[in-house]
């Protein structure tokens, strides 16, 4: 046991600029924007060692921490403390950063198996959003989407997530099924035949829908469906049941922002074949003690995040305990005083550094502007 506790905590957020706009989702009003905020924590123990990351801390909150054991907050074995969740990344990589290991190494171990050198982990370019609203004709529409693709594919990746559901409130519904269909099929075109396509209809979509945009880019080989639409057992059975009757391969997959509470009873059931919990409002412990459950049912794992950033980075490491992982979403940013230098994406796949911690470093001059600009420090006494 580690006597070390708890000696400061300091909290500031980074901003992470698009290398273009992010537009829209089926059911967000606007776009996504530009810029998006990168809250983090840094958490020092008594001995003089750091770790950092993803974490919406506060102040009040962190005097609470401060002082308190390091083993009391968080092990390896047992996960992070609820009473520490809001600061489970800074502690995972304070936990790495002490035994000179990678997080994914410390998981490996925890789940027992065998993991050496560099993590390669499967990732899908997950910058596909809805661009295309401004553009009358399909085929000029379609052609742009597909274009951002290029964009990822000379970029490493190798798989794409597309958001559809143009229909259900930017565009009249026929119109916009329509339009989505165009989409997928140009991306399909313009990646090639072996990468893997996804499509997320951000709950756009009724039942019948789902099916006709299934049944119409049948031949495009989607892999999964995320998000038909809100969960309902009823419908998903009807649907899986069609998807096999169909002979397609297509796997329905759910569970990102605020999930149906009896999603696991569908994926236990068979009737939800993914599940996408968010990295960070649910977290590594919990995802630790779901994914063995998801392995056994045969259910894929692929965590959910979108403008965090750091979720780019700390979802893979995951990877090296879950059997059934899937892929790492990869949202496209770069965070001044972020440095993530030693990640990269390789045919399809995240590179992890075999490196302590989660492999991530801050330029401290731009952190400490950020914690005088929008953040705090908060010191055991």
């Amino acid at each position: 046991m580690s006597s070390a506790r708890i000696a400061a905590i300091e909290s500031g957020t980074l901003v992470g600029r698009r290398p273009r706009l992010a537009g829209f989702n089926a059911r967000k009003k606007g776009d996504h924007g530009w810029e998006s905020k990168i809250p983090l924590a840094r958490v020092t123990t008594s001995d003089g060692i750091s770790g950092f990351g993803f974490s919406r801390l506060t102040r009040q909150q962190a005097q609470l921490l401060l002082d308190r054991q390091l083993d009391e907050l968080i092990t390896v074995d047992s996960g992070v403390n609820q009473a520490a969740f809001p600061m489970e990344y800074p502690l995972w990589d304070l936990l790495g950063r002490r035994g000179a290991r990678p997080v994914y190494q410390l998981l490996a171990d925890r789940a027992g198996k065998n993991v050496s050198g560099q993590l390669r982990v499967p990732c899908y370019d997950t910058t596909l959003l809805i661009d295309d609203l401004h553009i009358p004709t399909d085929e000029e529409g379609a052609a742009l989407i597909a274009s951002e693709a290029n964009f990822g594919f000379e970029h490493g990746h190798r798989a794409f997530k597309i958001k559809v559901g143009r229909g259900a409130r930017h565009m009249p519904p026929l119109e916009g099924d329509r339009r989505d269909i165009a989409v997928i099929r140009a991306v399909r075109a313009a990646v090639g035949p072996d990468a893997v396509i996804l499509i997320d209809a951000n709950n756009g979509y009724t039942l019948n829908i789902a099916k006709h945009i299934l049944s119409e880019t049948a031949d495009c080989n989607v892999y999964w469906l995320e998000e038909a639409f809100h969960e309902d057992d009823e419908l998903y059975e009807d649907l899986h049941a069609w998807i096999e009757r169909e002979g397609l391969s297509v796997l329905i997959a759910d569970g990102e922002g605020a999930a149906s509470p009896h999603l696991l009873d569908y994926a236990q059931r068979g009737i939800v074949d993914v599940i996408q919990y968010d990295i960070f409002s649910y977290g590594m412990t919990k995802w630790l003690e779901t994914a063995p459950k998801l392995d056994a049912w045969n259910v894929r794992t692929a965590p959910h995040h979108y403008g965090a950033h750091l979720g780019n980075f700390v979802s893979g490491h995951l990877a090296a305990a879950v059997a059934g992982f899937a892929f790492v979403e990869w949202d496209e940013l770069a965070t001044p005083g972020l440095d993530s230098s030693a990640y990269s994406i390789d045919n399809g796949h995240v590179c992890l550094p075999n490196a302590p911690g989660f492999g991530l470093n801050l330029d401290e001059s731009l952190f400490q502007q950020a914690v005088a600009a929008n953040g705090y420090v908060a010191k055991a006494s």
